[in-house]
């Protein structure tokens, strides 16, 4: 058994855009296609997927049955249990020290960059490593990586909903109680967005896939940069759109609950 354990969270009721998990591209849903990019991660590792115990998921659970990966169903609202209890189903031998965090819209992300990221936390013996503090990366690369004990810490202790909702709000909040370290990019990339939240991300992430799978499966950062530089039209497509949406609003939410 692998002591990292890669989990993505997957879920077909996005307010914003629903299914969006599913929804075809070149023929395939989208999160087959981040799931067989997340294989080409070099790093020894397990891969899973979490989604919702609702029956709107069962589709999920049968894409990952029929792509033979393990997937765990816990609580929809609740992601930062099902996390946790997404890891200890898979930590039955008390092997598993490393958790990577992905979300499963994110139809482009890069198995390089996940190994570096894993690998900064590996070689700088912290709690938690990321890409995203600050951002130097598009949105849609994020990576997470944590220790089993920072999460288990992090359920045991996290109370306010937006730190429930989102796995790592926790440690973001609680500087002085975790390790942390930040993987920086140059140049800074961060000002394009390549997640899918809205129709026009989707949009987008269809053009790249029809513009680069046929010719490179496994097509990269840098691939899609110079696509994007001798197309700079498509990255129009879905400028508009702020990045982190989701937490923002469930901050929101936490003052209106009197959280500070």
């Amino acid at each position: 058994m692998t002591d990292t354990l890669i989990i993505v969270q997957a879920r077909t009721s996005s307010s914003r855009l629903p299914n969006k998990v599913l929804l075809p591209i070149l023929g395939k849903p989208m999160l087959s296609h981040q799931l067989a990019r997340l294989a080409k991660v070099k790093t020894p590792h397990k891969l899973i997927v979490a989604t919702s115990t609702l029956t709107s998921d069962n589709p999920i659970a049968a894409l990952c049955k029929q792509l033979d990966i393990s997937c765990f169903r816990g609580s929809l609202d609740d992601v930062l249990e099902r996390y946790y209890q997404a890891a200890l189903t898979n930590n039955s031998d008390g092997k598993v020290k490393n958790i990577v965090r992905i979300t499963g819209d994110c139809p482009l992300i890069d198995s390089h960059i996940v190994d570096r990221v894993i690998r900064l936390f590996l070689l700088s013996q912290v709690d938690y490593c990321s890409n995203c503090e600050p951002a130097t990366l598009p949105d849609g690369l994020d990576v997470e990586v944590f220790s089993f004990e920072a999460l288990k810490k992090s359920n045991f202790l996290a109370k306010k909903p937006s730190e429930r909702e989102h796995v790592t709000s926790f440690i973001h909040n609680n500087p002085d109680s975790f390790k942390r370290i930040n993987y920086r990019h140059t140049p800074d990339l961060s000002y394009y967005r390549w997640t899918v939240d809205e129709p026009e991300d989707f949009d987008l992430i269809n053009k790249i896939y029809q513009s680069l799978y046929q010719k490179k499966t496994n097509f990269t950062l840098t691939d899609i940069f110079e696509l994007l530089q001798q197309q700079p039209e498509l990255t129009k497509i879905n400028q508009q759109f702020i990045r982190n949406e989701g937490l923002i609003k469930s901050l929101m939410k936490d003052e209106e609950l009197g959280y500070e």
